[in-house]
């Protein structure tokens, strides 16, 4: 499979495997809280991820829990405990596509996102554009958190849905473009 941008004047096709670049990447969060009259956003700091419409599964993405940061030192220790992610026992978020549609420049995605050894199906629909021989990727989705077992929340305070942000910059896989 390959990606074409009907819309793109060169009429370029995009092929092969492509590495995330955490550098010029972003993987955010928000969340409800105070029964969604205030959001706490973050982000995490280390993932890794890779696109092949070719191979299957055509995407994933694995961000390491411990690095997430929302700008508050006990909130962070908050989220990283057995309360939310567990990073000390389940260390690392996946996201792993089961199929994947090109629809112009929109990818409709729907695959499986884990935490804290709980997984669950999620859709995501995401923009890409080529841009000098390289891949631009938006997608958002909206997870239900409590289904990862995230279900700390007094007095109901906490609205049952978080959203995932990801900007991603991908570059071409060296090793598919030297074989």
């Amino acid at each position: 499979m390959s990606i074409t941008d009907s819309n793109h004047r060169s009429g370029q096709t995009i092929s092969g495997s492509w590495q995330l670049d955490p550098q010029r990447s972003s993987v955010q969060f928000q969340a409800g809280h105070f029964w969604g009259l205030a959001a706490v956003k973050g982000h995490f700091d280390e993932y890794h991820g890779h696109l092949d419409l070719g191979a299957d599964p055509a995407i994933e993405l694995t961000i390491e829990a411990a690095s997430l940061e929302t700008g508050n030192h006990k909130r962070d220790e908050h989220l990283r405990s057995a309360d939310f992610f567990d990073a000390e026992n389940h260390p690392r978020v996946t996201f792993v596509s089961d199929s994947v549609e090109l629809q112009g420049d929109r990818l409709k995605v729907q695959g499986r996102l884990s935490a804290s050894d709980r997984s669950i199906p999620v859709e995501l629909d995401a923009h890409v554009r080529e841009v000098d021989g390289e891949l631009e990727i938006e997608a958002v989705t909206t997870a239900p958190h409590r289904d990862l077992g995230m279900t700390f929340s007094p007095l109901r305070m906490i609205p049952p849905r978080s959203k995932l942000f990801v900007k991603a910059h991908l570059v071409p896989d060296a090793a598919s473009m030297a074989a």
